[in-house]
């Protein structure tokens, strides 16, 4: 008996709509038709053509400061310095109910926009160490929900802040799973890159992943990202690490870019922009011309750098908004890197989905025979449609359950006559057929 069938799906890759047959948490089969045993799913949701993906993935988040907007203060000036001014302010304040109870709510908004797999800083900069500890208490809980990793984030600075090497080794002996690191936030460069050398020995040592915040500067001469690719490869930790903002990279010369791209795909670093944040933040010293600040993504790509997008921030000090949908964030990244070809689109999507499972190196992704049950049904016809309308998650499934839903929207004219509106599209998906 299967515990559920997905009927008639568009999948991605595939010209034929897919049953999708779930049980015991995973898929089971995926064919165009599923008869026979079809009559014995406990339960069935029907696609009706429209798009079911993996389950979205955010590569890069701050759930200790999420929806703490306005505490104690706004962030006047809009800047990145300013809102790690305010955190601090705010750190104080913390306390374990208040963080675990942000975060939940933030989880919460997360599995209703389809988003099943996050990884999340966490600032081990607190002597108290309040936010590991509500954090991973979040994780137990929502474990049957979602898959939250936690990376033991420096936020002010490794070797900066007193204490910083001592909590960060604690959080990670609480089981926080990655280490983290902010190198350009070190009073000079060479103890940006003497942290980044010491993070990734720890990381070795312990057989840990690892997260940089690597060159979040409009700085050209921010170049911490040499380091790190180097310290990869000193130690073997290639597919195992990611530079998380590299807007630096932005600024920087042509010359020297066509010399980094090679070490970066040497050794296999994970890229992770944050299209949201990074054009709200950066470019804040700028007249005009001014810089959107991220990263090149296309040029990343096309040198074969594994690259994904994060959403980095929802109502905190750094960022007003956010409703917690990676649909948004991909359509930002679209637009900023320019990515408005078919198969660039494409791209886009896979960045908040399979190119952000690489990065946190999940197990069982995917829509195939044997992968976990976790997907999203989306009121679209394929995923450029998707990043177009940013529709209904019409379903939400983890393990093969229904955990989330909203109502198929479609808009009610009042002209000339009374008629519904359907806004989807398959226009790109038969294109490409044809």
């Amino acid at each position: 008996m299967f515990d559920l069938i997905v009927r008639q799906a568009r999948l991605l890759g595939k010209h034929e709509l897919q049953d999708i047959a779930c049980s015991n948490g995973c898929i089971v089969d995926v064919r165009p038709r599923i008869e026979a045993e079809a009559v014995e799913a406990v339960e069935a949701v029907e696609a009706r053509g429209y798009l079911v993906s993996p389950g979205f993935v955010d590569s890069h988040f701050h759930m200790d400061a999420t929806l703490s907007l306005g505490r104690p203060r706004l962030n006047r000036s809009g800047t990145l310095l300013e809102g790690i001014a305010l955190w601090n302010e705010l750190k104080p304040e913390l306390t374990l109910e208040s963080l675990r109870d942000r975060a939940l709510q933030c989880c919460r908004m997360a599995v209703a926009r389809g988003t099943l797999h996050i990884r999340s800083h966490v600032d081990v900069c607190d002597e108290r160490l309040l936010a590991v500890q509500a954090l991973l208490e979040v994780r137990r809980e929502m474990a049957p929900y979602l898959d939250l990793q936690l990376v033991a984030f420096p936020q002010d600075g490794y070797l900066r802040s007193p204490g910083a090497r001592a909590n960060l080794l604690r959080a990670l002996d609480m089981g926080v799973d990655v280490v983290g690191g902010i190198p350009h936030f070190e009073r000079t460069m060479a103890d940006g890159a003497a942290s980044v050398r010491e993070l990734c020995e720890l990381a070795a040592a312990r057989g840990l992943r690892v997260d940089m915040h690597c060159d979040e500067s409009d700085d050209p001469l921010s170049r911490h990202v040499e380091t790190l690719v180097a310290e990869i490869c000193r130690l073997g930790l290639q597919g195992r690490v990611a530079g998380s903002h590299l807007t630096s990279m932005h600024s920087m010369d042509n010359y020297y870019v066509s010399k980094l791209l090679p070490l970066m795909a040497e050794a296999q670093l994970h890229a992770v922009a944050n299209p949201l944040i990074n054009i709200t933040l950066q470019g804040r010293h700028d007249s005009y011309p001014r810089r959107r600040g991220m990263t090149r993504v296309p040029e990343l790509l096309e040198a074969g750098v594994n690259v994904a997008f994060g959403h980095d921030c929802i109502m905190d000090p750094w960022y007003s908004l956010g409703s917690y949908d990676m649909l948004d964030v991909a359509h930002m990244g679209l637009h900023v890197a320019q990515m408005t070809g078919l198969e660039q689109m494409r791209e886009c999507f896979a960045m908040v989905t399979t190119r952000g499972a690489r990065v946190l190196g999940l197990d069982g992704y995917g829509l195939e025979p044997g992968c976990f049950a976790d997907m999203v049904l989306l009121q679209a016809r394929g995923p450029i449609d998707a990043l177009r309308l940013r529709p209904a998650r019409l379903a939400v499934i983890r393990r093969g359950r229904v955990i989330a839903s909203t109502p198929e929207v479609r808009p009610r004219l009042l002209l000339h006559g009374e008629r519904e509106l359907d806004l989807t599209s398959d226009v790109y998906e038969r294109r490409e057929k044809n």
